[in-house]
Parts: C-alpha cells; structure tokens; sequence
C-alpha cells in the first residue's frame, strides 16, 4: 500500500505514510476556523513539551493584560430568596431537610443552612464574591439531606453566562430542571483532524483519518475525583469503530497527546481525484467523529460520562487538516424529561457584573472631576451629586462614590458638604435625615465599609443569647460603651452631621442628637441586630423564630436610641409597648446621649491604636471567606504536613485556620490550641501551586524563611482567591518578601517547575504584584471610576435632559416644567459646566473601550483556546459587533 502525495508524484508504502503522518503535524488550518500550530513530537519528552506549553500559556496571558492594558473583574451578588412546591419524600413523613448550593459550572462555592421538615423552604441568605476564572453557567442545586446516604437533589437551575444580564437585579422564580449524569457537563478539549488518501500497490485507493486527542481543561471532578480518558469513534449509517486512550490519574486537566488512525472509506480502483470517490461521496456525509470523555471509576455502576464532540466528516471535504478546542456537550440520550413544574421552582436575585478597567492615566480626567465634588459650590452642581440626580436609585451611585472617596481620602470632606446642603433645604427637625437620599445613602455604605469592625467586637459576642429583657439591656450596654472603639472616620462624619444639625436648627436642643442617632442606631446597629447574617455575625440567615426575637429586640434599641419623646406609641403591638416601659427610665436616655457625644466629639484619638486582634469571620467546610478590612478570618481547609516525606494523599490533614494582623494560625479544630502559629512578618510570600504538584486543586504555598513552605488546599477557586488576597494584603509590607518564587512543589529531588536539583534554588517565576496598601479597605480606586462611568454612560439620556433643564432655568425665570422638577439644580450654570465636563469625559472613554472592541474581535479566533468552538457568548459577542459594524456602515 502506498500513499501518494495531494500534488501527484511517487506513491509511498502504507506504513511509511502512517509514520510520516505520525512524526509530521504541520500547522493545520480551514476555512472552518482558525489553524494553532501543533506540538512537534520529534522535539522532546512529552513532559517537556507539556511544561513549554504551560510556560507559554503562563506568558501569554501575562503578556496579554500588560499590552492591551486592561483588567477584567467578574463578581456576582446573589440573593437566594425561597423554593415552593418541592416534591414530597417518598416516605410516611412526606416532608424534606433541604439546602442550595452555588455553583460555578459544577465548583460549589456556596452552601445555605439547612431547612427541615419543608416542602416550601425560605432561605433569605446573600452571597457575593469575586469570580477569579471563567465560567459557562452559574447554577444552583437543591438537595435533600440524607443522614445515611449521600444527600440526593432534588432539581438545578443553570444559568448560562450570556442570560444572566436578562434576570439583572430582579427577583425571578425559575422551574427546577431534572439532574443527571449526562447533562452535567464542563470542560473543552483540544484536538486535531487530518484525512488522507492511500494508495496500495495494486493501485486501490482508500482514505484514512488519523485523530490526534491533545488535551482538555476543566473538566468536573466527580466524588471528589477525576481519572479521565478518552473513547474516540468512528461512526456511520452501518459502522462504528472505537478506540480508546490512556487513563490520566488525578487531574482534571490532563494532558493525552494520542493519535488515533480509521480507515474510512472502502478501497476502490485507483483513480486521480483528490478527493473522496463518487460512490463513497454519501457514506462519508453521513460519517462522525465522536470522542467522550470519561470519569474511570471503582464503583460498581461503571465509569461516569463528562462530556462529549460530535463533528460530522463532510467539513474535512473543504480542507484535509483542522486543529480546534471545542467545548464539551451533554449526550441527548433521547429520555424524555419530566415537566418542569413537577419539581418546584426556587426564587432568585443575581447581580452579575464585569468591569473592563484601563490604566490608571485613562480615567484622570473623570477622576479629577469626581475628587473636586466636595469643594464645589454649590455641591449641587458637582460631579458625584449630579450622578445621585441621575441614577435611578440612590444606593447605585453611593457604593462607587463610597470606595471612590474613602480609596482617596476624601470622604468626610463629600459627605459634610452633601449633608450641609440636605440640612439646609430640610424644613422640620424631625425629619432630619430620614429620607433615602445621597447623603444618607453614602453614610449607610461608609458605616458598612469602616465599621465592620466594630459590628464585630460590638455585637458577636453576645449574638446568641436568649433571654429577650437581658438580651436588650446587654446589646444597649456594649452599644453605648463602645464609643471609644468607634472608627475614626465615622466620628469624622458625625462630628460634621452634627454642627450642620445644630447650626440650622439653633432653637432645637435634641437635633444634635438625633441627626446622629439616626444613622448610627437606625441604620447601622438596628439592621445588624435585624439581619446578622448580612453583617457577618452569623453565617447563615437565623430560624423563624430566633427571626423574630431579633425583630423586637431591633425595634426596641431603635427607639431606646431614637430619644422619642412619645416612646410607647413607636410600638404598634401593645405587648411591646408594656414591654418597653421596663427601658422607659432615664438612665437609659443619658446613656445614648453620652454615647453619641462621644462618637461625634472632634479631636478622637487614632483608632490605629487599638491591637486587639478581630475576629471577622468563621466558618465551616466550603463557605466563601470574604475579607473586609484586614484583621482576622477563620477557616477549615486542608494543610500538607511539614516534615514528612513529600508524597501521599495522608499527609495532607483537614485543619482549622485562624488569621488575624498579628499572626497565621492553624489547630486540629475549632477552639484547640494552635498547633503552629506563623507571626505575619515571617510571611515572604502567598503564591497559587500548580496542581502537577500533588494532584489537587485550587492549592496555595504560604513561603517562610529558611525555606519553610506550608502548602494549603482551599475548598474552591472562590475561597483559594480569598485566602491568597487576605494573607497578602496583611503581608505586602513586610521588608523581606520575595521577588520570586517557585510555582511548583520540591518532589523527588528536584523543582517541578525548572527541574533545579538544590532546594535552595532561586525562584523562577516573578511574584505577582502586590495588592493596595490600605489593608484596611481594599478598594481599587480605578475599578471603581470605571464603575461609575458605566452609570453615566448607562443614564446618559438622562444627563441629557439635566442639561436641558439647566438651559430652561437660566434663560426662562418662569414656573418649572414637570419633567425637570425631579432635578435638584441650584446653580444652573455651574451645573451645565459641571455636565458638559461629564459628558466629554464618558465620551472619550466610550471611544476607548470601542476601540478595544474593535481590536479584540480583530485579533481573537474562533476555536482559540481562549475561546472554543461551542462559546455561546463569544458567538453573542460576534453577532452584537456584526451589527455594530453594519451600523456603522
């Protein structure tokens, strides 16, 4: 048998031409999708070349954040309100112990409590956090909790990447959809199609395919495992041929480099044509390569399904080669499923956001506009105040402005001068305050920022009490003591709020108090109380009934710190108003009253110096960590153990790990002695290990001198990126820290990573770069400019027609018309100066991110790794700048 050459000449043998097509993978390419240059075999190991292609990849997307100039940040806020109408228990009791889990794809980065002996669960539990990979579906799962087997669900939402901007910000009720094995699908996998004519040396012709299996990425770990292979078939109308590859142990990435050969038509008599004989011409339409992706299990019900790839051969009629990844797909295995209301539905509110942000000189001009607000006069007619004016809601604008102006330091300055025009435009001193306006917004999102921490010290120790009378007569006890521990820059502000109270309301001796009370009783320590879970205080939303005490006790220590002079008629239950009169006494009066001197005197000492370590969070197994301000977090994950020999799944052990600003702690459990504390300034660096290291994901080394390394395996991406961020941030300042690091573990004499033999070899890879030095807060001030961009750029029409009624006041002195009365504009042309500045500046960074559109679909391929063929949203994102581009035309 001999193959001959696509441009004629000498035929060659069989074997040789199944060699040739074994040594010899050219860049392949079609008019299908883009080509990627394939891996040369004859050039090295296959660890080798695997360790290249992981060093390109690493450069390569280095490379690309630092050409193109922009970061991208995903973060998602979830709320999980309840689930109705779930099916009964097969069983006597008929009633379910339900919980719902957040999932990235299959990665569970979240978990509810538990809620028994319901078939119409209410959760009410918030989640955010920052997405730190990408994704395709953001799905939740509701499962029954078995005592003795594993716990079964019941139904999933999913969610595709590309929808979730559909259900933005509204409460949705989704249909539970049916669970099984051959839908739950991730991962993509990368591989390489060549067809070819052969010849015999009688002269027959036949064709062959030779399919080479790359690799895949992300693919599910089932049962805490994932040993994956591949099956590759040919099949057609009266065929089906298999073959299979290697079993990966350990990795869901792994990495198969197998080449697989079919014959494809039958032979026939020799002929010229280049391509598929008339007589084979339909058998081969009707031919598909099929590869599947497998989970090699131990357990009796067999090997579990991952994923699969259908491409039918006519394609390969255009061109003989093609190279792609693709994206796995579920098997349509011709069940038919169950309606979709025959399992419930479950009630939701997602908030997905992604920011594009650019360099820093990019944003200066808005930046600047936006630090001056304060210093405007009238702050009306500043930058910050006219997006309060704009935005639909006022809590949209404050969350940017907040982190905007407490990044930079210039909070109290903002908000004295937003809260000095309030009082003064304010009537009646009892309504002082008590509006959703900026001001308080503002004040609400700064408490929640700086004051987290004294929610902390102040109210978690006593939060599970009982007794309701000693419970109030305790929390108002530490809450009117614990002025000395209030932030400073929340003193700032009350300081402010209360001279501008005071100054406009001379006649009223109470003001001075209550423009104070009702921000630090109403809307700081009475929500806490109210909703803990929202504040950190307990992990999940509390029972029904515990629901309720804190209901009450709320109400009460608002109106204790109100100083209402008609305090029984706050209550609309008459139980509460006779259980009131027990705090009707005036010591309690004097109480708040010096409470609030306290944290409204100026001339406070620095709250730096307080050095009692906090306790921020705690938790258990597989609940996202989120760090707010820099002084304590507390986790279950799992350590390898120092000392020991380097390999082995029983040197990794479950451990409680406790961080404060002080130190690094771990104990075998929660409450034990710490068997190992790291002070902080030992820590020279917080760096991922690549999971070639043991096996295992979502792993990160804590470096020490001396060569010391803790290796730590958190429960999923989401927490992995919590803890890094953490334990650098309280360690970005240390003198000693390292400029490189190893990303791989020290196994079997040498490096992973470079293959170095001495232990005390120099890192080879750069650390990544350090975090802001306000450990405290950590907010990125350009993300948040790029935030409040998107907000103008969003009410743009509504900017408009601000600039509209500006026009209408300066040049007619007449009544106002109705669609401008909803605008506060003092001075209108200090305002229209103000937005023509905001326009100009959204403008030209809408021309940039255009731009940087344009040059991304320019330079991105469809079947790339970055984006594989199957990416619904690249897809989206083709047809949105087609029609852009047919716009423009």
């Amino acid at each position: 048998m001999r193959r001959r050459r696509r441009g004629g000449g000498r035929a060659l043998a069989a074997g040789a031409a199944l060699r040739c097509a074994r040594l010899r993978w050219a860049p392949l390419g079609s008019a299908a999708g883009p080509a990627l240059p394939a891996a040369a075999p004859g050039s090295g190991s296959g660890s080798s070349r695997r360790r290249r292609r992981r060093r390109r990849r690493r450069k390569s997307s280095t490379m690309a954040v630092e050409e193109e100039g922009l970061r991208v940040f995903q973060s998602v806020r979830i709320k999980i309100g309840e689930a109705k109408n779930l099916p009964t228990y097969p069983g006597p009791n008929k009633m379910r112990d339900c919980y719902c889990t957040v999932n990235l794809d299959q990665e569970e980065v979240f978990r509810t409590k538990i809620v028994e002996k319901s078939l119409c669960p209410f959760y009410g539990e918030d989640f955010y956090c920052e997405i730190p990979r990408t994704f395709r579906h953001l799905s939740f799962y509701i499962f029954d909790r078995d005592v003795f087997r594993r716990d079964s669900i019941i139904g999933k939402v999913a969610i595709q990447k590309e929808d979730l901007q559909k259900y933005h910000n509204r409460d949705t009720w989704f249909q539970l959809q049916h669970v099984d094995a051959d839908s739950e699908v991730q991962g993509k996998v990368h591989l390489e199609l060549r067809l070819s004519e052969v010849i015999t040396d009688t002269g027959v012709v036949c064709h062959k395919l030779a399919t080479r299996v790359l690799e895949c990425q992300g693919l599910p770990i089932v049962n805490g495992q994932c040993d994956p292979y591949a099956t590759v078939t040919l099949a057609g109308p009266s065929r089906s041929e298999a073959k299979k590859t290697k079993v990966k142990k350990k990795t869901n990435n792994p990495h198969f480099d197998e080449v697989f050969y079919f014959e494809v038509t039958r032979p026939s008599s020799y002929n010229k044509k280049s391509h598929f004989d008339i007589e084979d011409v339909d058998e081969v339409d009707k031919m598909e390569i099929r590869v599947d992706l497998w989970n090699a299990s131990n357990l009796k019900f067999g090997d579990e399904f991952l994923g699969e790839l259908r491409l039918p051969l006519k394609f390969l009629r255009q061109s003989s080669s093609y190279e792609a990844w693709y994206f796995l797909q579920p098997r349509d295995n011709g069940n038919k499923s169950l309606k979709p209301d025959d399992l419930g539905s479950l009630r939701l509110n997602v908030v997905y956001t992604e920011d594009h942000v650019f360099s820093s000189d990019y944003y200066s001009p808005l930046r600047d506009l936006l630090l001056k607000s304060a210093d405007v006069e009238p702050v009306s007619a500043s930058a910050a105040h006219i997006l309060g004016e704009v935005c639909r809601e006022k809590q949209e604008a404050a969350i940017p402005l907040v982190r905007l102006f407490l990044h930079y330091g210039r909070i109290v300055p903002f908000i004295s001068a937003i809260a000095n025009a309030e009082v003064k435009r304010t009537q009646d001193p009892n309504t002082i305050f008590r509006g959703n306006s900026l001001t308080s917004k503002c004040i609400d999102e700064t408490m929640k920022l700086a004051g987290m921490h004294y929610l902390q010290v102040t109210l978690k120790p006593i939060i599970d009490e009982e007794n309701l009378r000693q419970y109030v007569d305790r929390i108002f006890t530490v809450i009117t003591k614990s002025g000395v521990s209030c932030p400073t820059v929340m003193c700032d502000i009350f300081f402010s709020l209360r001279e501008s109270a005071a100054k406009r309301f001379q006649g009223d001796l109470d003001v001075r108090y209550t423009a104070v009370s009702s921000f630090i009783f109403l809307r700081f320590f009475a929500p806490a109380i109210l909703s803990p879970n929202l504040f950190q205080l307990t992990p999940h939303h509390p029972d029904p009934q515990t629901s309720r005490t804190l209901t009450l006790i709320s109400k009460t220590i608002q109106t204790l710190g109100s100083l209402s002079k008609s305090k029984s008629a706050n209550f609309k239950e008459s139980y509460m108003a006779t259980f009131y009169d027990y705090f009707n006494e005036q010591k309690y009066a004097d109480a708040v009253k010096n409470f609030l001197d306290l944290i409204s005197s100026s001339g406070r000492r620095d709250h730096k110096s307080i050095e009692q370590p906090i306790l921020l969070k705690e938790g258990t197994l597989k609940l996202t960590v989120k760090k707010v301000d820099g002084n304590s977090s507390c986790r279950f994950m799992i350590k390898r153990a120092q000392g020991r020999k380097r390999f082995g799944m029983k040197n990794f052990k479950k451990r409680w790990f406790r961080l404060t600003n002080h130190e690094f702690t771990y104990q075998k459990s929660k409450g034990d002695h710490p068997l190992c504390s790291i002070p902080i300034e030992n820590i020279l660096a917080v760096e991922r290990l690549e999971e070639e290291s043991f096996k295992m994901k979502n792993m990160f080394q804590v470096i020490q001198p001396e060569r010391r390394v803790l290796y730590i395996q958190a429960n999923n991406c989401v927490e992995a990126k919590d803890w890094i961020d953490i334990l650098t941030k309280v360690s970005q300042c240390n003198k000693k820290r390292l400029t490189v690091y190893h990303p791989s573990a020290y196994l079997n004499g040498h490096w992973l990573c470079c293959k170095a033999t001495a232990d005390n070899t120099p890192g080879c890879t750069p650390c990544t770069g350090g975090l802001p030095a306000n450990i405290q807060l950590d907010i990125d001030g350009d993300r948040e400019t790029e935030r409040i961009y998107s907000l103008f750029n969003l009410y743009m029409p509504k900017l408009e027609k601000m600039q509209e009624a500006c026009g209408s006041k300066s040049v007619y002195d007449g009544p106002e018309e109705e669609e401008y009365s909803t605008f506060i504009i003092d001075d209108p042309k200090e305002t229209y100066k103000t937005l023509k500045l905001i326009i100009e500046g959204v403008g030209t960074l809408e021309q940039e991110h255009a731009q940087y559109k344009r040059d991304k679909f320019k330079k991105t391929k469809y079947g790339s790794q970055e984006h594989p063929i199957g990416d619904k949203s690249f897809q989206t994102y083709i047809r949105q700048q087609s029609e852009i581009s047919a716009h423009s035309i």
